[in-house]
């Protein structure tokens, strides 16, 4: 396929600026995979929409507020530094503007004075050793949100709250799981009221989430990598929902690529307990072993998270409904509305 294929036109309107007053207060629109029809419902309605008994998994990865503020050596020139996982202690890597211009060996003061080096790069990341080294109580201190390039404003204290998850617990994310975001304590305690039993992965997002797609054919792109992480108690909850074909439901991408990278380290078996690397690109031809349900925002045009949607639902299905989003206005992307796959 070619990466073209993937795109849509989207009035610059519908692309969600902040988030909806309340978590749970965004649209909703249902995709049924089997004959494609649309309905338009809000996040509210979840519990009710899933088929009974469902088993609902969420990425509980937390985003830290790493872009920093540093200056070049020796001249004291203003850049900006994004942090990718792992950001804490003495080395890490970092995607910095017009990176392939930066040369090996070039230093940066950040605040209270630390000092990075680039030892190595591969555009857009450079390799960074940090002395001293970093801590989370440091990017908390100095780091900034790392929004979106395509929310077109600076980060305010607002979305120190609402770019972040309610059930976020292990730190290690340069953006949000952002399915995530829809999701308050009283919707989880309704989804569990109805039935549906919850559990929990951890795949730290990277920046490298909002890189494009830059190959003109779709097979030709190669994914980032992210670290993954799976309990026993999550992987028993998959077996047990597998083995009595209760329907498994993945909130956002990132589940789905965790979910579907340790079924294909361990085909036929319950799910490897620990952590793992994923580099798992998926796109329509993809056979999927665990997941059965999808609950996603909007993605940008021709991004691999577009991809794997399609994958999931169908090409033509998923571009309909795109198109059938934008004609009602549906609001766009991370502060966006959501969209559920059955």
């Amino acid at each position: 396929m070619k990466t073209r294929d993937f795109s849509f036109e989207l009035p610059e309107r519908l692309i969600a600026q902040h988030p909806a007053e309340s978590r749970d207060q965004a649209r909703l629109l249902l995709l049924r995979s089997t004959d494609g029809s649309l309905e338009d419902h809000a996040v509210t309605d979840l519990p009710g929409l899933l088929p009974d008994n469902s088993l609902v998994v969420f990425n509980d990865s937390r985003v830290e507020p790493v872009r920093l503020p540093a200056r070049k050596q020796p001249d004291g020139g203003a850049v900006e530094l994004l942090l990718v996982e792992p950001f804490t202690g003495t080395h890490c890597r970092a995607m910095i503007q017009r990176a392939r211009r930066v040369q090996v060996g070039a230093g940066f003061r950040l605040p209270e004075d630390v000092i990075a080096t680039v030892i190595a790069k591969a555009p857009p990341f450079v390799e960074l050793e940090l002395n001293p080294g970093l801590s989370v109580e440091y990017l908390r201190r100095h780091g900034s949100v790392p929004l979106p390039p395509y929310i077109r404003r600076e980060a305010n204290a607002e979305d120190l709250d609402r770019y972040q998850t309610v059930y976020a617990a292990d730190s290690g994310s340069a953006a949000a799981p952002t399915a995530g975001l829809h999701f308050t304590p009283e919707l989880l305690a309704q989804m569990r009221a109805a039935g549906h039993e919850t559990a929990f992965v951890t795949l730290h997002v990277g920046p490298g989430t909002f890189l494009p797609v830059r190959t003109e054919r779709v097979e030709d792109h190669e994914m980032h990598s992210e670290r993954y992480s799976i309990s026993s108690q999550t992987s028993a909850a998959i077996q047990r929902a597998r083995s009595a074909q209760r329907t498994i439901v993945a909130v956002g991408t990132t589940t789905v690529r965790t979910l579907e990278s340790a079924a294909r380290a361990r085909p036929s078996e319950p799910l490897a307990v620990g952590t793992g690397e994923t580099q798992l690109f998926i796109y329509p031809g993809f056979r999927f072993q665990v997941v059965d349900a999808l609950f996603t925002n909007f993605h940008t045009p021709e991004s691999s998270l577009m991809m794997l949607v399609a994958a999931f639902a169908g090409y033509e299905s998923v571009m309909r409904a795109y198109r059938y989003a934008v004609s009602r206005e549906y609001r766009f992307f991370s502060y966006g509305d959501a969209m559920l796959i059955l």
